[in-house]
């Protein structure tokens, strides 16, 4: 009958949506990096292109100050006729170098394009006018009759022409300044401008017909993205749908069928058919044998406490929540000699007044068990180690009661072992109670001890 049911159950499988979900969804998630990743690289690119731009200008500036601080400086000397101006002259154009650094840092990225043409063309014009700025600088040591080993050496390879020799020193100081003032060397400073502007012309167009492409693609690229996210967004909508109507609709039903305890509806997914069907002759058995449940958690007929079949259910229910008990063991010291000497219903009268000072003596929440003859134990709930001064007395208020009987019955004691556990009923538990019962009874009897650390397990 069971099988026929189940081979009735029609519906939707989960688990069929979910690979084809999951299919979708990683085939767009692959879409959608790579599409993330194409705008990153077309990011970088535009990025790098301004970075390169950047970078052009500031070399083409460097090689602009590099070409006009020589100038000032040469100009200076043959105005002030200061040597302090050839030395800074020299500096830059032996030391600094910003003229060649600039066209070195440019020349890998952009060797070969016209803005590099273009700023070569530059230096080559100040490194001609170097040769007229070289000469004025002779021209103005030997006027000032600066010894010869004390002028650079590039001063020092210039020699005069025959008819600046005989110059007199106004004269060379004039032909001096005409040099570096004069129309000509001015028409190579225009010449050297002219091919820095064309070369930052240059380079502004190649940068922008770059980052008119880059931007382009990157705005394509990102139309796509846009796309696959709207896609995205439907699926996982759907998939949202899909979840409410064959999973969070029949759980709900199912809830409320628990809550009721009634059978559940056969509706929702494939699977939640089948664990319906599953769960209703699960339902129909423990119908039929919840009395049997209710006669294993009988209590016990003497005594009226738990028996050793309750004890056992208890266990098993706090060995799966991580709660704080305790447990007690306990035996009624020397009640053979009890049953023999006063006959069995003394003995049975004495059993139930000690499940009754157990009953009473600790909390509602507690519970005392009879689980064997003259054997009990108690489990403690929300009880810690802190605790143990407290139990102590009330065993020994109850071994004094015990030993001083008032209602004709004879004198008895109870040797108790005790535990405590943060998780539960650990499997150790009752090993470590029962340890703690052998130490009173091998002490003597009538008292109560805990588990300590050091004392045998069995």
């Amino acid at each position: 009958m069971e099988e026929k049911k189940k081979k009735q159950v029609r519906g939707i499988r989960i688990s069929t949506v979910n690979m084809i979900m999951i299919f979708i969804s990683c085939a767009l998630y692959v879409l959608l990096i790579t599409a993330t990743v194409r705008v990153s690289d077309r990011y970088k690119d535009v990025h790098s292109s301004m970075d390169d731009y950047i970078a052009f200008e500031e070399n083409e500036a460097l090689l602009t100050d590099g070409s006009a601080y020589l100038t000032e400086q040469v100009r200076l000397y043959t105005v002030t006729l200061e040597p302090q101006y050839m030395e800074a002259y020299f500096t830059e154009a032996n030391v600094t170098k910003r003229r060649e650094t600039a066209l070195e840092e440019l020349k890998t990225s952009h060797e070969g394009n016209k803005a590099y043409e273009y700023l070569a063309e530059a230096l080559g014009h100040s490194n001609d006018l170097m040769n007229d700025e070289i000469y004025a600088m002779r021209l103005i040591s030997e006027a000032q009759g600066y010894p010869e080993d004390r002028l650079p050496e590039e001063v020092q390879a210039v020699p005069l022409n025959d008819g600046d020799q005989n110059m007199s020193q106004e004269e060379m100081i004039r032909k001096a300044r005409e040099i570096v003032f004069g129309t000509s060397y001015q028409e190579v400073k225009t010449r050297i401008s002219d091919s820095v502007n064309s070369s930052v012309e240059s380079i502004h167009e190649m940068t922008h017909q770059q980052m008119l492409g880059d931007a382009e693609e990157l705005e394509s690229t990102m139309a796509i993205q846009r796309r696959l996210i709207s896609i995205l967004f439907v699926e996982t909508i759907a998939t949202f749908l899909l979840i409410i109507m064959l999973i969070i609709k029949p759980l709900r039903v199912y809830v409320n069928c628990i809550k009721e305890e009634k059978m559940m509806e056969i509706t929702g997914s494939y699977e939640f058919k089948y664990l319906a069907l599953t769960y209703n002759d699960i339902f129909e058995i423990k119908n039929a044998n919840e009395a049997m449940l209710r006669y294993r958690a009988e209590h016990d007929p003497l005594t009226g406490i738990v028996n050793r079949g309750g004890f056992e259910q208890l266990k098993n229910m706090f060995r799966v929540k991580d709660v704080a008990l305790g447990l007690l063991i306990v035996d009624v010291d020397k009640f053979k000699l009890v049953n023999d000497g006063y006959g069995h219903e003394v003995g049975d009268q004495v059993l139930k007044k000690v499940a009754a000072f157990l009953k009473d003596g600790f909390r509602a929440t507690d519970y005392p068990a009879r689980i064997g003859g003259d054997e009990f134990a108690v489990i403690l709930t929300s009880m810690s180690e802190e605790m143990q001064g407290a139990v102590e007395r009330k065993i020994a208020e109850m071994n004094d009661r015990l030993m001083h009987p008032n209602d004709g019955l004879p004198q008895v004691s109870l040797s108790v072992g005790g535990a405590f556990s943060e998780n539960g009923f650990t499997d150790d538990l009752y090993q470590k109670a029962d340890a703690a019962l052998y130490v009173v009874k091998e002490n003597g009897r009538c008292g109560c001890r805990f588990y300590e650390e050091g004392m045998k397990t069995s």
